[in-house]
């Protein structure tokens, strides 16, 4: 069971069914999805909503709250070929831009992943031209170990600088070989 997580601003807390309306406005919104994908209507996000909550045991998605108001989503996934490592992200609403609340709960998870799960590695990935959630990554402490370009079903501007990879590993953790 995902726990509940605090930092100076932000209450994490696992996704709920409340969370609806916040995750329809915020994935609905076209400058949210600029590096995601076509905006997701009011359907895909109910259809998707389930599995979202339900989440994978200690991994899933939280939201993030701000003086109980919704400032966005982080998650944690389990990485399916590193059993110690895991992908952290966020989406965070307009509203909810630059005031650096995707680092701080960024933070939590980090905390959360490798004190309390124990996982050795973690990374993130984006649209090389997404130089916000780059940055985002950098203040993490994480640093930029790959970039490819993938295949896309409907390409996203800036598609053709491929995506980029960044990853923290945890301070006792040995480096790759």
């Amino acid at each position: 069971m995902r726990p509940t997580l605090h930092t100076e601003r932000l209450t994490l807390r696992p996704l709920a069914a409340g969370d609806l309306d916040g995750l329809v406005a915020m994935n609905g919104d076209p400058e949210v999805m600029a590096y995601i994908g076509p905006p997701m209507t009011a359907e895909q996000v109910a259809s998707e909503h389930p599995d979202w909550l339900r989440g994978h045991g200690d991994f899933g998605l939280w939201t993030g709250l701000v003086d109980g108001g919704f400032a966005g989503v982080w998650f944690l996934s389990r990485d399916p070929d590193d059993g110690h490592a895991g992908e952290i992200g966020w989406r965070l609403p307009r509203h909810a831009w630059g005031q650096g609340y995707a680092v701080e709960g960024g933070r939590a998870l980090v905390a959360h992943g490798f004190d309390t799960l124990g996982l050795t590695r973690l990374w993130a990935e984006t649209m090389a031209v997404n130089s916000r959630s780059r940055r985002v990554m950098e203040r993490l402490g994480m640093t930029h170990v790959r970039t490819y370009v993938g295949a896309w079903d409907v390409p996203l501007p800036g598609w053709e600088q491929g995506e980029v990879v960044y990853e923290l590993r945890a301070p006792e953790a040995p480096a790759p070989t």
